[in-house]
């Protein structure tokens, strides 16, 4: 017996479309749980990053810049600065002409590049399942709607007529399996996209950090006393 309302379409669905729609709804609870859960992340991000990188244009030394990243620790760029700067005493160092220490510019940026990579990875945590929702819930959607459209002509053989009012209730009950799938799969494929946006202008940033540090780091080389002609190391 066909029945209308949401409820009552529902409880008229076969076992294996209720089991397939009780995946999708879990699928999408899950993702909008994880989608306003990141956007609240990149909100305290972004924003954390921008007073960050206004602190570091207008710095004039390292030193200033690391009490600022040391009261802004929830901003990557942040993060990335202050780890860098804590790892600067096991980089190689070389001696300029000039007679001045410096750092190795290509070892910082190997280190920076590391530590992005870890800020970047935390970024994408739960990305996966975002992507995970958005491929395969059409696929299960489908997968419910061909099991209730047997289960459909499987009444119709039962009953012996293909009217429509025979068919129809049916395939209309196996149809919100599709409906149900891509109500789940579409907000994860935009949020996903959204946040890949979203990943890579905080990896720009991040990149900034490490053009601005290799900058200042120079002003900060220590004079070293210069070693006489002819010496034996």
């Amino acid at each position: 017996m066909f029945q209308t309302g949401p409820l009552g379409v529902v409880l008229s669905l076969g076992i294996v479309s209720k089991v397939v729609l009780l995946l999708l709804v879990c699928f999408s609870i899950a993702s909008w749980a994880i989608i306003f859960y990141k956007l609240a992340v990149f909100r305290t991000a972004d924003k954390k990053d921008r007073h960050f990188m206004t602190l570091l244009l207008r710095a004039r030394d390292v030193e200033e810049v690391t009490r600022h990243a040391q009261q802004t620790m929830g901003s990557p760029c942040a993060k990335i600065f202050h780890a860098v700067i804590q790892r600067i005493g096991y980089i190689p160092t070389e001696v300029n002409e000039n007679g001045s220490l410096a750092y190795d510019r290509h070892v910082m940026e190997k280190t920076a590049a590391h530590l992005a990579q870890g800020q970047i990875a935390r970024l994408e945590s739960f990305l996966p399942f975002l992507a995970t929702t958005g491929n395969i819930c059409p696929f299960v959607g489908l997968l419910g709607t061909v099991m209730g459209i047997i289960d459909a002509f499987r009444e119709i053989g039962t009953q012996g007529t293909a009217s429509i009012a025979a068919v129809a209730p049916g395939v209309s009950e196996a149809l919100i399996a599709t409906a149900a799938g891509l109500f789940a799969a579409i907000p994860a494929v935009v949020a996903y996209n959204y946040f890949l946006v979203r990943i890579r202008r905080a990896a720009m940033h991040m990149d900034s950090v490490v053009v601005e540090l290799l900058a200042l780091i120079p002003a900060q080389a220590k004079p070293v006393a210069p070693v006489p002609v002819g010496a034996k190391g």
